[in-house]
This record gives structure tokens, sequence and C-alpha cells, in this order.
């Protein structure tokens, strides 16, 4: 399942939010290569996040996924999910890092584990 979890300094309303939601989850599917409904999509706004010395509009983001990241999908993804921020928060996309986490299928049963105890933990 891939999950893109998504912080930005800017508050964000609810309409921006559903309207980022549903157009990251369309282009994360298109890219990757994955249905939509395996797709999540979390989104923080109003995080206080500091870039480049700044409190200047900005986002992080990290991308998971069992399989379907490569450098030029990673490169799409990035780039797309830079204009929908720059679209809806109006968030320069040289103000946006993301970080992208390719699981392999075997590391699977591990993480689960790992996310499992941790649900158990809290």
């Amino acid at each position: 399942m891939p999950t893109l979890n998504l912080f930005t300094n800017v508050p964000v309303d609810a309409v921006v939010a559903s309207d980022i939601l549903k157009d990251a989850t369309k282009v994360v599917a298109k890219i990757i290569g994955k249905p939509e409904s395996y797709v999540m999509i979390l989104l923080n706004g109003g995080v206080p996040i500091a870039f480049a010395g700044t409190e200047e509009p900005s986002a992080y983001g990290e991308l998971i996924s069992i399989g379907g990241l490569s450098p030029s999908v990673n490169g799409k993804l990035s780039s797309a999910i830079a204009e929908i921020l720059e679209t809806k928060l109006s968030l320069d996309s040289s103000r946006f890092y993301i970080k992208f986490y390719d699981v392999e299928v075997n590391q699977q049963p591990e993480f689960s584990s790992i996310l499992f105890e941790l649900f158990l933990d809290s």
C-alpha cells in the first residue's frame, strides 16, 4: 500500500485538504501503477517547520511503497506532488522535500510485525 505523509507549515482548511488528498491519491496511484484503492495520503497542516533558516511556506513528505519506486518514478512523483502543493497552497516547489522508502516484498512481514508491536505498545 503506497502511503504518502505530507507535513506543511501552511494552515490547511477542510476544502483544500480534501482537494489535496484527492489529487495526491490519483497522482500516486497513476505514477506508481497501483489502484487508487491501495493508496493512503495523510496531510498535516499548520506544523511548525523551518526550512533553509526561515519559516516561509514549506513542506516535507515521506512516501512508502512496497515496490513501484525507482529514481525515474521518484522524480515524477516529486514533481507532481510539488505541483499540487504549489497550486493548492501557493507553496514554492523549491521549499518542498520528499523522502522515498521502497519496501521490498520480502521485508513486508518484518515491517508489519514492527508496526503491530508499536500498535500494541500504545
